[in-house]
């Protein structure tokens, strides 16, 4: 609990903004699949996803949480491979 309040302000910017761009992922979701009536994922939840996951990493890894910053890390890999696969997709379709 010592740290909790004894952080930079900056480095509880970067981990707020991390966790709502993040977190918005989810409306922008649910927002494409209730105007599609099916489910979807857009192309713009992958980029909140790396976004968000690359503030969270940095966070993370400022705060030597390995765990997080482990978790974090896997998922950057996943959201990096949906957007080229989408991007592909979108270049083979052309």
């Amino acid at each position: 609990m010592h740290s909790w309040f004894t952080a930079s302000p900056v480095w509880y910017g970067v981990g707020l903004l991390g966790q709502v761009l993040f977190g918005s992922r989810f409306l922008v979701q649910w927002i494409a699949s209730e105007n599609a009536k099916r489910s979807v994922l857009p192309r713009v939840f992958w980029y909140l996803s790396l976004l968000g996951g690359c503030a969270l990493f940095a966070y993370a890894w400022h705060r030597r949480d390995a765990v997080f910053a482990l978790g974090q890390g896997a998922g950057l890999l996943v959201y990096v491979r949906n957007l080229a696969l989408g991007r592909n997709a979108a270049t083979s379709a052309a």
